[in-house]
């Protein structure tokens, strides 16, 4: 008996409808060997495996995934969109203020506490964003010295 393999990306592409490219393969394995990243940082990784791409087929292809379920797109305030490829949990974000640095947090406690809404007013909440802000541990020490 062998252990199963993981899908390949190609494999996730076609599980969520969506046709295979070699574009798309390299955004889901560029998003998802990332660090929240940006749209430049992304098109820049997708550029080094399959050529050229224009940054709009980037847009379009980010786009697909996210709304397929395959990435997570996180918007913070005054910040361009990021990008990630931990999906199906409810964490969290930190984000310093002065580099920009992006961590994961877990939920604090519990099985998503914060989708438990004080007043829901009717909604059915299916996801709840925290971001909690400060400085990263270089930037903490830049400013302390």
């Amino acid at each position: 008996m062998t252990a199963a393999q993981p899908p390949t990306a190609a494999d996730e592409l076609r599980g969520a409808g969506l046709r295979v490219t070699a574009a798309r393969v390299a955004l889901l394995d560029t998003v998802r060997r990332g660090d929240h990243l940006g749209v430049e940082a992304i098109a820049s990784g997708v550029r080094e495996r399959v050529g050229h791409i224009s940054l709009q087929a980037v847009y379009e292809g980010l786009h697909a995934l996210t709304a397929a379920g395959l990435i997570r797109r996180i918007e913070p305030a005054g910040s361009p969109a990021r990008f990630e490829g931990r999906i199906g949990d409810n964490h969290h974000h930190v984000i310093c203020r002065s580099c920009g640095a992006v961590a994961d947090v877990d939920c604090a406690v519990g099985d998503a506490p914060c989708l438990t809404a004080s007043d829901d007013h009717g909604y059915v909440i299916d996801e709840a964003e925290v971001i909690y802000w400060g400085l990263c541990p270089a930037c903490s020490t830049a400013r302390s010295s």
